[in-house]
């Protein structure tokens, strides 16, 4: 493993190395091909040429907006210019897999631009899986109001993992006295139900939810 990360003692942390940095961006360049694929048997190499690079133009937003930061938590964990809007309309304009698919993409990103490994198995947890999970809106994408409630149930998924991360591998930064499991389930809630009620907010407001409905029939026309 030593190839790909290596362990620093003093910081207690993993680091990625140049052969794992590279792993990654082929996994990324992997993804984005799967979105491609999954479009193509939907329509035409039009329709996959637009989804593949709203795709990639959402995920460049979300990491861009993503360092745009309100609040930043100690142990990971932030409030953002709502980053996690633009990964959930992938899935509620295309649909669960280019949903999902763009998710993992994106938390491949974020594992690559800033990484904290605390443990191999952790990594699953809090990135792909837990980024991934955004892509659940995709469910909704079918629904005429299905973007609020796709989004709050890709929030709670990548919740759910955070809180399983939490729980397993940092435990031990529970203040003394309190249960583990109710400080990560906390922990987490303090910068992701901020950032929820604002972006639900946001979409509430007619001239947004008309520029998103515009921009869908858009997309889905090409």
């Amino acid at each position: 493993m030593s190839a790909f990360l290596i362990y620093d003692a003093e910081n207690s942390e993993y680091l990625l190395q140049p052969l794992g940095y590279a792993a990654l961006a082929a996994l990324l360049a992997a993804l984005l091909a799967c979105i491609f694929l999954f479009a193509g048997k939907r329509g035409s190499r039009k329709m996959k040429t637009t989804e593949l690079v709203f795709c990639a133009a959402a995920i460049a937003l979300a990491t861009v907006t993503s360092f745009i930061k309100f609040i930043n938590l100690p142990f990971g964990g932030s409030v953002t210019l709502f980053s996690m809007l633009f990964i959930s309309l992938t899935g509620y304009f295309f649909g669960p897999k280019t949903g999902l698919t763009a998710g993992i993409a994106y938390g491949i990103l974020q594992l690559i631009t800033g990484p904290y490994i605390y443990a191999p198995l952790q990594v699953l947890f809090d990135y792909p899986l837990a980024f991934g999970a955004l892509g659940l809106s995709g469910f909704f994408h079918r629904k005429k109001y299905g973007l609020a409630a796709g989004y709050a149930v890709g929030v709670a998924g990548r919740y759910f993992f955070h809180v399983i991360s939490g729980y397993i591998f940092f435990a031990e930064y529970a203040p003394e006295g309190m249960d583990p499991f109710l400080y990560t389930l906390g922990y987490n809630l303090t910068y992701l139900l901020p950032e929820l009620f604002l972006t639900v907010l946001l979409l509430s407001i007619p001239a947004v939810k008309k520029a998103v409905g515009q921009v869908k029939r858009q997309v889905n026309a090409s």
